[in-house]
């Protein structure tokens, strides 16, 4: 079994990656997508949203990070995946799920699933580019408006060349609304040779047993479950391996944050970096109402000193 953190656009850098994989049993995660549209990116544009390729594609923990694309230019993908594996991407990945609209509207995400022969080109055209060996892999959702051509999609990119296929178990028209269609999962792995992984809708150990039941597939991927509740990976690893485990609380939780806001006062420009602590605070308050409390308090400020303070008293406490 293993447990990957979802690559999440706008929310999951590489400050959140390094603080979720801290807190452990999480395998692999994903960088946030390198859109790609008709030219060999630079350098600096895979560094700015995978700066991990400079610790050979590692968290600070040592947790591998995968490299993910997003675009629709079968020949352009290909170029820019051989790149990514020249800067140290251990895997790239292909991002066919993502749901927004400006995404959608410019040919890249989940509306490419309207086109499963495209799909089947792409892949096709990145494994005949990059290095023998290399490891190529796609995340998909189960359609644009319905499921008809999900198992298409899936055949396309695992006979294209995916050597795994992550499944969000929901088309875009369904966004994030429960139910996840863990049932699509299990059929989805008997049309193709590759792994597949299951992703959509696990909040606790409990959903994790049932998709796993579902879906027939032991491999999850976690997005907002993860976010919400950093210690759910290392929860459902101490179920697998029969170990006791006492859940976070807000005072495990809290250093975590505070941590993150180190970082973001390096790494991110002061009037951005409360912005991005108030978004973390505001998904942590769907788990921990201590972090509600704080998101409250903080909802306004937007001078970096005065929430210097503020957590440093929160830490203390």
């Amino acid at each position: 079994m293993q447990i990957a953190l979802a690559p999440m656009e706008g929310l999951v850098d590489d400050i959140l990656r390094d603080i979720l994989t801290q807190v452990g049993g999480i395998d692999w995660c994903v960088s946030e997508f390198v859109r790609v549209t008709d030219r060999i990116l630079p350098r600096k544009s895979f560094l700015r949203l995978a700066p991990e390729l400079l610790t050979q594609a590692k968290t600070p923990v040592g947790t591998s990070m995968r490299l993910q694309l997003l675009g629709s230019d079968p020949s352009c993908l290909a170029d820019n995946a051989a790149y990514a594996f020249k800067l140290g991407a251990p895997v790239v990945d292909f991002n066919f799920g993502c749901p927004a609209k400006t995404v959608n509207k410019s040919r890249g995400g989940a509306v490419l699933l309207e086109e499963p022969e495209l799909l089947f080109q792409i892949m096709q055209e990145v494994r005949a580019t990059v290095p023998v060996g290399a490891k190529i892999t796609a995340k998909m959702r189960l359609g644009l408006q319905d499921k008809s051509k999900a198992l298409d999609c899936a055949r396309a990119l695992a006979e294209g060349g995916a050597q795994q296929l992550v499944v969000h178990a929901r088309t875009k028209a369904e966004g994030y609304k429960p139910p996840a269609h863990w049932e699509w999962v299990a059929q989805v792995k008997q049309v193709v040779d590759c792994p597949v992984y299951a992703n959509g809708d696990i909040w606790s150990v409990e959903d994790w047993h049932r998709c796993r039941a579902v879906s027939g597939v032991d491999d999850v991927m976690i997005g907002r479950g993860l976010v919400w509740q950093p210690d759910l990976a290392a929860q459902i690893l101490a179920v697998k391996e029969g170990r006791s485990f006492t859940p976070y609380t807000w005072r495990e939780v809290a250093p975590l944050v505070a941590e993150f806001w180190r970082q973001a006062r390096i790494k991110i420009k002061p009037q951005f970096a409360p912005g991005r602590l108030k978004q973390w605070l505001a998904l942590l308050g769907n788990r921990y109402p201590e972090a509600r409390q704080l998101f409250n308090q903080l909802r306004t400020e937007k001078d970096c000193v005065v929430i210097d303070q503020l957590l440093l008293q929160t830490v203390a406490q």
